[in-house]
């Protein structure tokens, strides 16, 4: 399997090098350069797997067996759900009146990345170990990707981990799962400022192709190949979950809810969609809701400032993952694609052609969804259900309520995708005047001590990146040099 740049100008690279590369060249993003198309005898073979299982069966279809070997990868995929609390990894909620959910935060930080990521580290460290290589990642956090990027490398040799956090702007938990891991590979910093300003740092270290290569640097925000991937079994997961039988012609739709922020798990939907999945999808966004835009009026543009809701790990400002969509459903047109990027980038706002526009609202609808919606959703879900929801899940069941009390009969079955669990956002859940519940296990991250290196408002965050950069690697070509460090 082949992957190609978005925007056409880069080389094309196989798995290994669009995992370790995050953004192409040319600035654009990794893509399969072909789609596998999957038909029905496939889909009704899949829809008897386990969640591991489908896993598996994606990875095969886009990695392939010269560079990482069936039985090789079945193992990795194995290793990096060893520590899910619950034993099927993910789990669908059968609630009332047709509320479907599916949890996807069953994993050691309670949300939806530790899937990709801990996937994503396996197979990081299956090529790292092969090449004897070392690694630098750098990752902006909004809340959840830089605890769940951080457990899924912690402790290991051939990797250092560098964290930017918004200070300030992510839950007590989100960040004690960062700054309580005192591992010698892992660096936390805390930004005074917020997700999409703790961004620009990152973007001009990356922007340096010479610095990238000569310190081996990658990213595992959600723009990684990797992440989406394995996010794509989400969506066929919860098909065969939801779908009322395989035995239909054609094969019944299901709609998949999908709360996002920058869109990878959106994306991740759109490529199932266009490999012969019969899903629509919803998106659910907060008030910053530059998607909800995007469909509803292809006004793609970015909003003065980001603002701060309850639904923390959403309020971002540019979804990367956009750029994808639009150029899987401009039927591969990378030239359109880097163009319309580059006007984005440029004036920070553009007009999607009426074709890409029309393209889009045929393959997704949407809602953004206010912090009261949120926190009216949070309380009915509990009254009905006795079912606590983090307040992300909330803007999925959100767009669930408002379908079911419009009085329109649906026609199809929906599942509701659940990012994070209740357990860490304890404020949005007072908020809506419900009792937290907190694992012991969290509970006791106010004990432990913590570490966090400051990166305050006024400073050269660049140069600070880039010194601590320069100091893993010496320290890392030291290691390398005298073993027995």
């Amino acid at each position: 399997m082949w992957y190609t740049s978005t925007r056409g100008m880069a080389p094309r690279v196989n798995f290994e090098g669009a995992l370790f590369s995050g953004y192409a060249p040319d600035g654009g993003l990794y893509v399969p350069e072909e789609l596998p198309q999957l038909d029905r005898e496939t889909l009704r073979h899949w829809s008897t797997l386990s969640y591991r299982s489908l896993v598996k069966e994606l990875c095969a279809l886009f990695i392939g067996p010269e560079l990482i070997p069936r039985h090789d990868l079945n193992d990795l995929i194995d290793q990096a759900f060893s520590r899910f609390r619950h034993r099927d990894v993910v789990n669908l909620c059968r609630l009332r009146n047709g509320l479907n959910i599916l949890e996807l935060w069953h994993g050691v930080t309670y949300a939806f990345k530790d899937l990709s990521l801990s996937c994503t580290a396996q197979f990081l460290q299956y090529f790292l170990q092969k090449r004897k290589k070392h690694v630098i990642i750098v990752v902006g956090t909004s809340g959840d990707t830089g605890s769940a990027a951080i457990e899924s490398v912690r402790g290991s040799k051939n990797i250092d981990i560098i964290v930017l956090l918004p200070k300030g702007h992510c839950t007590r938990i989100q960040e004690l799962q960062m700054t309580t891991v005192l591992k010698d590979n892992v660096h936390v910093f805390g930004v005074e400022g917020n997700s999409d300003e703790l961004d620009e740092p990152i973007k001009a270290v990356f922007a340096d192709v010479a610095f990238v290569q000569r310190h081996n640097l990658m990213s595992l925000n959600s723009i990684n190949w990797s992440r989406v991937l394995v996010q794509m079994a989400h969506h066929f997961f919860a098909y065969f979950q939801c779908a009322p039988s395989l035995d239909m012609d054609p094969l019944p739709t299901v709609e998949v809810v999908v709360p996002t922020g920058a869109g990878g798990n959106l994306a991740a939907g759109c490529i199932a969609q266009k490999m012969g999945l019969p899903i629509c999808l919803a998106v659910a966004v907060n008030h910053n809701d530059i998607i909800h835009r995007t469909v509803q009026k292809g006004d793609f543009s970015l909003c003065e400032v980001v603002k701060p809701t309850l639904a923390s790990a959403m309020d971002i400002q540019v979804p990367y993952n956009m750029e994808r969509i639009f150029w899987l459903l401009s039927g591969s047109d990378s030239q359109a694609t880097r163009a319309l990027m580059e006007q984005f980038e440029r004036s920070q706002s553009v007009q999607l052609p009426k074709e890409l526009h029309s393209k889009l609202s045929e393959a997704v609808t949407s809602e953004s969804v206010s912090d009261e919606a949120i926190t009216q959703t949070m309380g009915r879900c509990w009254k009905e259900n006795q079912y606590l929801l983090c307040p992300h899940s909330a803007t999925a069941v959100t767009y669930h309520y408002q379908q079911t009390d419009s009085g329109q009969s649906r026609s199809i079955s929906q599942c509701c995708l659940a990012p994070a669990s209740a357990v860490k956002f304890p404020e949005a859940v007072q908020a809506a005047g419900l009792t937290p519940q907190t694992p012991a296990e969290i509970l006791a991250l106010e004990h432990k001590e913590t570490r966090c290196i400051p990166m305050r408002r006024g400073a050269d965050w660049t140069q600070l990146l880039r010194d601590t950069i320069e100091g893993l690697s010496q320290r890392w070509e030291g290691c390398a040099a005298d073993p027995s460090e």
